[in-house]
């Protein structure tokens, strides 16, 4: 009896294994129904994963084997690589060719590994011409896939919603003039804190656009999710392309609490929420040791507590899919 209970047991990882394998070409092209992400055949799906750290600082994580890592141990089925645009010596603004070499490196990990990736311009500043000019060139290449999803503005900071709706509006464009389909996030000001704002004045002329909402569960509480519960009440899709159980400052101890209840908010509600980050800096944030190797397979010793965190987190709530 036993020895069938153990068989039964492996047969039903081998099936989940194969499963989470196949995760995008199971789900397919993703589209926005109402206020809700859904698969190809119209079913809700929620996406749930990990952020890079920036690539201008923390580039040794950027390679296809770590990707695959954070989908095989992780149970990852998204990533998200965050192309720092200003801040570093590598930035994008320096170094354009080293930064996309290295943002590519996470989208062909992700095709390869079957699960989507959100290219995010990582920046709290507008700079169009430069945005215009790369996710043209990125949709082009990249566009036919539907394992990609475009974040075109990290965290607006001090820009009103009409400086951002207006740059997203141009960004918008070049994308859809290559990629007609796949989903693009649209931030808003403070810090993807103001949902209000696009709520109550929305981008019209294009479908499958969602909105990001970002926490940090140590700062923020009720408030920001009673105002998202708000936007999405009025119509506006919502997904959580930042967040994390520490302050917003990255650092401090992890509330488990608030942290739960945002998780336990989410996934009420089915929304998609990426944690931040895949980095190793002295901050409680960054998941990983300064022993953690760059290309995945990490032990335990090498994962922070907010690493084991999130790691449980994604196995428990991935494998419900």
């Amino acid at each position: 009896m036993k020895s069938k209970n153990k068989l039964f047991v492996v047969t039903l990882l081998l099936i989940f294994c194969f499963a989470n394998a196949q995760f995008v070409n199971k789900h397919g092209q993703l589209s926005v129904l109402g206020t809700q992400l859904v698969d190809k055949n119209n079913n809700p799906v929620v996406l749930r994963g990990m952020s890079f750290g920036w690539h201008s600082m923390w580039p040794r994580f950027y390679n296809e084997k770590a990707v695959n890592w954070l989908k095989k141990d992780f149970n990852c089925n998204v990533v998200r690589a965050a192309m720092g645009i200003e801040l570093g010596e590598m930035s994008y603004i320096k170094e354009p060719q080293f930064s996309k070499e290295r943002i590519e490196s996470v989208i062909k990990g992700a095709i390869k590994s079957d699960i989507y990736v959100i290219i995010d311009w990582h920046s709290h500043n507008i700079n169009l011409e430069e945005a215009k000019a790369f996710f043209g060139e990125i949709s082009k290449k990249y566009g036919k896939h539907p394992n990609i999803i475009y974040e075109i503005f990290n965290e607006p900071d001090h820009e009103t919603w009409w400086e951002v709706k207006s740059y997203a509006e141009e960004v918008i464009k070049v994308i859809r003039e290559n990629d007609p389909d796949n989903i693009i996030l649209v931030g808003c000001p403070h810090w993807d804190q103001d949902v209000d704002l696009p709520a109550a004045d929305p981008i019209s002329g294009y479908y499958n656009l969602m909105y990001t909402m970002h926490f940090y569960a140590a700062t923020h509480g009720k408030e920001l999710r009673d105002r998202t519960d708000n936007a999405i009440r009025s119509g506006l899709p919502i997904f959580v392309s930042e967040s994390a159980g520490m302050e917003a400052s990255g650092n401090g101890p992890l509330n488990m609490k608030a942290w739960q209840e945002y998780i336990d908010w989410m996934e009420s509600r089915k929304l998609s929420w990426i944690t931040w980050s895949v980095s190793d800096k002295d901050e409680t944030c960054s998941i990983l040791q300064k022993s953690a190797k760059s290309e995945g397979s990490w032990k335990e010793k090498d994962l922070k507590e907010s690493g084991i965190k999130v790691r449980d987190f994604l196995r428990k709530y991935n494998s419900q899919e």
